[in-house]
């Protein structure tokens, strides 16, 4: 018999190999099909790096444009998605409308079944380019005012912006937003990137592979901490505050969201970026003190107790100064990690084995029938 090795939790366990994405935990050392983050972070954006993930190399400027525009042209979704998204509450989670939508997505793609890499790589596109769509849409919508239509001549997060506000942003507002976008796009076997791969390892449509990414991404112990950690921010709500209010919830043994990481032992080197992001973007924006105050909170942690900061820590303060609404964080990671999440269905049905793990069994073994009306 085969030794079996349990892992509660799968730590450490490897499922599979991948070309995507590699992480060192120790070193802070995150890389996309072989790049450093902090160079993609410093000079890509998102279709860029999305392009780099999807086909193993960077972009000639011809292809990149050309992949631009197929993004953008697709952004617009049919009118009976709309049409769901106008039955949703208002209070609603965005995570779990976004879920529905993305179901939906995959009920009016006539392509929707086919298998091919091609048909498989077209679908991937449409799924990356209409995710900004609907959840702008669906904000408007619970707001009692229309979708606005999405511009195919703004950048990927730009026309998000656009779509959400009314308004086209500035360069800071937009490159703070693609930033944090392709920070998001793919971080290894993480638990939404999982589930994508082993319902696409059944050999179900992508559309079910994703819509189970979102629902793992919803679970707040995977999603969901940039939200949280900028509800933390407001709490504290003034920099003199930062010390003693960490303090305090230490004190009390409360978490403090947007630090610890699963992997990464040192800084999360997307953290890096998202740092610099929140000085700038609240610099131009005229507000600095939400950046101050996490700031105070990362230098208090560190000294108290020596954790660092994650992605999620800093991108809370971004979104909020690009006036984003707290409970669409999620499906802003959600519209990064797409990218990823179809990387990763394109990958395993690229040489496809069923992904069939075992679990130890605990429970009795002796039990004896008894006739119902004995019990």
């Amino acid at each position: 018999m085969a030794e079996r090795i349990k892992r509660i939790g799968l730590d450490n366990v490897v499922a599979t190999e991948t070309e995507l994405s590699y992480i060192d935990g120790q070193e802070g050392v995150l890389l996309y099909r072989g790049y450093n983050i902090h160079d993609l972070a410093e000079n890509a954006t998102y279709p860029e790096a999305l392009y780099l993930l999807w086909n193993g190399e960077l972009p000639t400027a011809g292809e990149l444009e050309s992949f631009r525009d197929d993004l953008a042209g697709q952004r617009a979704v049919d009118e009976r998605v709309i049409e769901v998204l106008r039955q949703m509450p208002d209070d609603a989670d965005p995570m779990g409308v976004l879920r529905t939508a993305v179901s939906t997505l995959g009920n009016l793609d006539s392509r929707a079944d086919e298998t091919s890499e091609e048909a498989n790589r077209g679908k991937a596109r449409r799924l990356v380019a209409k995710f900004p769509t609907v959840v702008a849409a669906y904000h408007r919508l619970r707001e009692g005012r229309e979708p606005v239509a999405p511009d195919p001549s703004l950048g990927h997060a730009a026309n998000f912006l656009y779509m959400l506000h009314g308004e086209e942003p500035d360069d800071v507002a937009a490159e703070a937003l693609d930033t944090s976008l392709l920070l998001y796009l793919d971080h290894g076997l993480n638990a939404s990137t999982f589930t994508c791969r082993v319902i696409s390892s059944t050999l179900s449509d992508i559309y079910s592979a994703v819509t189970g990414g979102v629902g793992a991404l919803k679970g707040e112990l995977h999603g969901g901490a940039n939200e949280a950690a900028m509800r933390m921010i407001l709490e504290i709500e003034s920099v003199d505050r930062a010390e003693k209010w960490v303090d305090d919830a230490l004190d009390k043994g409360k978490k403090i969201m947007g630090f610890g990481h699963r992997v990464y032992r040192t800084e999360d080197p997307r953290a890096t970026h998202l740092r610099e992001m929140s000085r700038r973007i609240g610099e131009s924006t005229g507000e600095t003190k939400w950046y101050e105050i996490s700031k105070r909170v990362e230098e208090t942690m560190l000294d108290r107790k020596g954790i660092n900061c994650n992605v999620d820590f800093y991108c809370a303060s971004v979104y909020y100064s690009l006036g984003l609404p707290l409970d669409l964080y999620t499906p802003l990671f959600a519209m990064g990690r797409v990218g990823g999440w179809s990387a990763h269905v394109l990958e395993q049905l690229s040489d496809n084995r069923l992904i069939r793990p075992r679990a130890e069994y605990v429970g009795e073994t002796d039990a004896s029938w008894t006739p119902v009306d004995e019990r």
